[in-house]
């Protein structure tokens, strides 16, 4: 299991560790404006903190779920989930990272995606996807910056603020694939 881990962040130390149910109703004010003003997630409805507890709970019984706090306020967080249902996909899986608006750009969601990615390379998994709703150029960049590349897009298949929206996959290389790879192991027995 991952213990915490601290950042040194000008005169604040950041704190990453694993996201708590007392951390849901901080979590889904972070992602409200992102479902309300953007079509960067195609959801609608913005979940409240029940709906993010049972969430992390589903997530957390097999993958990471990360915050990054500073002075007791999360600022991110990151997490992954199955990538498809399918048994043949078990090596994949897809990530989200969201940072409150005010802290953008201050390398909140580098330093809590870098340790998601990093905890998921050791799970054993073979690749990460980030499905991106677009247009959403800094999520492209970042990603880009972080060794994904494009490997795809559907254009127009979402509906959200009365237009019609893309989504692009895409991907980074966690553990060269190989034959009779053992499966990834659940983030807990880490």
């Amino acid at each position: 299991m991952m213990r915490t881990r601290i950042f040194r962040k000008g005169e604040n130390d950041m704190l990453l560790r694993q996201a708590r149910p007392e951390d849901a109703a901080r979590i889904a004010e972070i992602y409200r404006p992102y479902v309300e003003y953007t079509c960067y997630t195609f959801e609608y409805d913005a979940p409240d903190a029940e709906e993010f507890k049972r969430r992390m709970r589903d997530i957390q019984s097999f993958f990471p779920f990360f915050v990054l706090e500073q002075e007791g306020n999360v600022l991110g967080y990151a997490y992954a989930h199955a990538f498809r249902e399918r048994a043949a996909f078990d090596w994949c899986c897809e990530t989200s990272v969201y940072v409150d608006c005010r802290c953008r750009m201050k390398g909140v969601g580098r330093a809590v995606y870098s340790a998601l990615l990093e905890a998921l390379q050791k799970q054993g998994f073979t690749k990460a996807y980030a499905v991106l709703g677009c247009p959403n150029e800094p999520s492209e960049a970042f990603h880009a910056a972080l060794g994904f590349t494009l490997e795809g897009e559907l254009p127009d298949v979402g509906y959200k603020h009365d237009g019609w929206h893309a989504t692009k996959y895409m991907a980074r290389i966690l553990n060269e694939p190989k034959r009779n790879m053992a499966p990834p192991r659940p983030f807990q027995s880490l």
